[in-house]
């Protein structure tokens, strides 16, 4: 108790410590020089100029990945307690999911575990927080792209009690994305208690999601990849170090509460020659069994949604739904119990996973009826209204998948030397790559979550034929199709544009000089329009810069359309990018440009930036 105390206190310390020292370096960098000189202040108001330094930011993902990797190692004691509760009757918070369940001392009453906690859950989400239901990966993309990186609070603690109750009664899905959520919520929280902008707030909101793989799998490299993946709509050092710290530091609490060890152990088995070194005759086969894992893919989030529609076409009380399909998971598990001697779709399934993964389970028929299973158990569990992620049965689907493919192959060609457990691996990989879209997280995950590195070329075929096949019949993976379903569409691709590299030189409108407000009189007012050259006065009222004025290129008395205004300075070195975020942050129409090192005074002003020449910039680029 004492040392949870200690503990307690010395992450109120760090989390203390660092709003202090955030709100220094704040205050220090916030500010930016717009003029020296009082003879014509900008009457622009000045709307939001907070500036988050660097070593801040970095300081709020350390508090970000402890905080979260706390969470992840209460989540999976939480889950034990519930687990051995419901099929044990016993409070323990020992429980390995890597090892089978013993049979539950109830008998058939332990059919009824799933319906209970079902039952607890669906009124949690209902009352608390509706945005828990599910496996929560969606909700923090929509956050992230449509709500500037708002998570509530109440999201947290619901979400892991929701998830904890769905996994530990035996809902079949898995724990990450749960975590996922969490420690998106605690970055939305801690980016919006330090009051940072807003791609600062989706960055936390994407450290707190990698933060949540990497304590929960021992995955660091993943989880800074899912986050880059899937998470980020902006790759560069500013966002990508805070995801770095936030990752290594829960790794780091993580293993401090369960160990170096990788998520799953593999037996020990040669590898035939075409996996090492590579037989360039045998690549077609790992191009067929990545097509193989596509289809499969695709028909996991087909039967997901579809089997989610056709619980919501169903017209009887929530509850009724929630138990008619908790019980059929319950009586699922049992059935296996008295027929294999395990429960294998309840709950995360890594026992499973482990036993494929040792070479225990190698007949391709049972292999695949655990894969069909699985998929129904998985759809009906999130349809009927459990809380948990899809990632770990993915991991199921892909793991009986590629055994019963490599079970395959050594039964038809016994003198190859194939190993059910080397494409139980690759499965893996291709299956959540292809149904998460992530193919490069996938396939580093399944490196560090097994230690495996040998099959890094077979791998990397199979996820991007896999990926590739699913793409094809359909765009949307099993996150974003939830997401598009409610008109909400998330970017499949990135793309770095050259416009945001641009100095404002290249882009800028020439100035003709400086004119009085009272000189622009009605009279002088141009309808028409004043030819492709855009030229433009500054215009001044007394000792304030007023706006500026588009004017005739020969005949700066006559100007076209009203008075731009606010304003702001820049110089004509900086980058596009740079004056952009100033004038978002600012509310400016439009810059004031002088030249570097001159005093930023109207009669210095050698040209203007509007925001029509940054959209015509935009969209050449696009056309481009």
């Amino acid at each position: 108790m004492r040392r949870a105390c200690s503990a307690g206190s010395a992450i109120a310390r760090t989390i203390s410590f660092a709003a202090d020292a955030y709100n220094c370096w704040t205050l220090c960098d916030m500010t930016e020089t717009t003029t020296d000189d009082t003879k014509y202040p900008l009457t622009a108001p000045q709307d939001d100029n907070r500036r988050g330094s660097m070593i801040g930011l970095s300081l709020i993902a350390v508090v970000i990945g402890i905080v979260t990797g706390l969470g992840a190692v209460l989540l999976r004691y939480l889950i034990a307690v519930i687990h051995n509760l419901a099929f044990l009757g016993e409070f323990s918070f020992h429980y390995d999911a890597n090892l089978p369940t013993p049979p539950a001392p109830f008998g058939p009453l332990v059919i009824l575990a799933p319906v209970v906690g079902g039952l607890i859950v669906l009124w949690l989400v209902r009352t608390f927080a509706p945005e828990a239901k599910g496996h929560g990966v969606p909700e923090v993309m929509d956050a992230i792209y449509y709500r500037g990186g708002h998570i509530r609070p109440a999201v947290v603690i619901t979400k892991s009690l929701a998830s904890a109750l769905s996994i530990g009664s035996g809902a079949s899905v898995g724990r990450e994305g749960p975590i996922i959520q969490i420690g998106s919520g605690i970055g939305s929280v801690l980016g919006r208690a330090f009051r940072l902008r807003s791609w600062q707030v989706i960055t936390m909101v994407a450290a707190g999601a990698g933060a949540g793989i990497a304590a929960t799998f021992n995955t660091p490299l993943g989880a800074v990849l899912f986050a880059v993946e899937l998470m980020l709509p902006e790759f560069s050092a500013r966002t990508l170090l805070p995801v770095v710290l936030a990752t290594g530091t829960a790794t780091y609490v993580g293993r401090l509460a369960f160990g170096m060890e990788p998520a799953f152990l593999m037996a020990a088995h040669s590898r035939p020659d075409v996996f090492v070194p590579l037989s360039v005759d045998m690549l077609p086969l790992y191009v067929i069994f990545g097509m193989v894992a596509g289809v499969a893919a695709w028909l996991f989030v087909k039967v997901l949604y579809g089997t989610e529609d056709l619980f919501e076409s169903w017209k009887a009380n929530p509850y009724v739904k929630n138990m008619a399909g908790m019980l059929s998971l319950g009586i699922l598990m049992y059935v296996l119990l008295l027929t294999t001697g395990q429960y294998h779709t309840e709950s995360v399934g890594y026992a499973t996973i482990e036993a494929i993964l040792t070479g225990q389970l190698t007949a391709p028929g049972f292999l695949l009826l655990l894969f069909v299973l699985k998929l129904l158990a998985t759809s009906v569990s999130l349809s009927a209204g459990a809380s948990g992620g899809v990632f770990s049965p993915s991991l199921f689907l892909g793991a009986a998948l590629g055994a019963a493919f490599g079970s395959g192959l050594d039964f038809l060609f016994p003198n190859l030397g194939f190993h059910s457990v080397t494409f139980a691996v690759i499965g893996m990989a291709a299956i959540v790559g292809a149904s998460t879209g992530a193919a490069i997280t996938s396939i580093m995950m399944m490196f560090e979550m097994t230690g495996d590195y040998s099959i890094t070329v077979a791998a990397i075929i199979s996820v991007v034929c896999a990926l590739g096949v699913r793409r094809r019949l359909s765009d949307d993976d099993i996150y974003t199709t939830k997401l598009s379903r409610r008109g909400a569409h998330i970017p499949r691709e990135r793309r770095s544009h050259s416009f945001s590299i641009r100095t404002i030189r290249q882009l800028m409108s020439p100035s003709a000089g400086i004119i009085e407000k009272s000189e622009l009189g009605s009279s002088g007012v141009v309808d028409t329009e004043l030819g492709k050259e855009r030229v433009y006065a500054v215009v001044t009222e007394g000792r304030n810069v007023v706006g500026i004025v588009r004017v005739h290129p020969e005949d700066p008395t006559k100007r076209h359309g009203p008075i731009i205004a606010p304003v702001g300075y820049a110089q004509e070195t900086s980058f596009l990018q740079r004056a952009m975020t100033n004038m978002a942050d600012r509310g400016h129409s439009a810059l004031l440009v002088v030249p570097e090192g001159v005093q930023p005074k109207p009669e210095n002003v050698i040209g203007v930036l509007t925001r029509d020449a940054i959209a015509d910039s935009v969209l050449r680029d696009f056309r481009s």
